[in-house]
């Protein structure tokens, strides 16, 4: 299944076949799973923070996609992956660091996403603690599902001349809705039928709103 919505290109399946289809691209940027069980529901039950997910018997996060970002790799020049310290990844001198600010409960204080770009590790301070978060106007519909502004940070790391950006593992389409904000082409693929028409109606309004700019 395929969707074009303004500068997106939206595709509803498996990304291995996809990216080889897609052919290179100038960014990959991307929170992949980490194998940790999100998919579960396994966060809706830690402190009561996150909202339970409505498509806890999906699987996507019961493994990591090591082939999956190998082969992303092959074909981006730049590369933001979250979640890089649970992957084989090389040395990199720009680590980005997502300082969450969430206070006293069990779940991590940062998050990080390995690059290739050559630049100094970079730090963002953006409230994201349950129901107290920078962006309470967003409804959270994923269990892994990052902020904008968080992905905006990402996109700022990147090159100014990079265009298309492109996410494999797109989820609810944050790092479109980012991508349409900064006016950069982009290309999200994503498995689970559930998450892919949350995306493209995120996205969707995204251009909307865009459009009346």
């Amino acid at each position: 299944m395929k969707e074009v919505i303004g500068d997106a290109t939206l595709y509803c399946g498996d990304c291995i076949d996809l990216l080889s289809e897609i052919g290179s691209f100038d960014a990959l940027v991307t929170d992949p799973p980490y194998g940790i069980g999100e998919s579960g529901g396994k966060s809706a039950s830690r402190g009561n923070l996150a909202p339970a997910d409505k498509y806890t018997h999906l699987s996507w996060d019961d493994s990591t996609a090591d082939k999956e970002i190998e082969l992303a790799r092959t074909l981006s020049k730049y590369q933001v992956i979250f979640g890089g310290n649970y992957y084989h990844l090389p040395p990199t001198k720009c680590w980005l660091v997502w300082n969450k600010l969430n206070g006293g409960n069990d779940f991590a204080d940062c998050e990080l996403a390995w690059t290739n770009l050559n630049k100094a590790v970079r730090k963002l301070d953006y409230l994201w603690n349950g129901m107290i978060r920078m962006e309470k106007d967003i409804e959270r519909q994923h269990p892994t599902q990052k902020p904008v502004g968080v992905m905006n940070f990402c996109l700022d790391q990147l090159p100014n001349d990079v265009q298309l950006i492109v996410d494999p593992f797109m989820g609810s389409g944050t790092t479109g809705v980012a991508c349409m904000e900064r006016q950069k082409a982009f290309i999200g693929i994503e498995r689970e039928r559930e998450y892919f028409d949350i995306a493209c109606e995120r996205i969707y309004q995204t251009t909307k709103q865009q459009s009346l700019f």
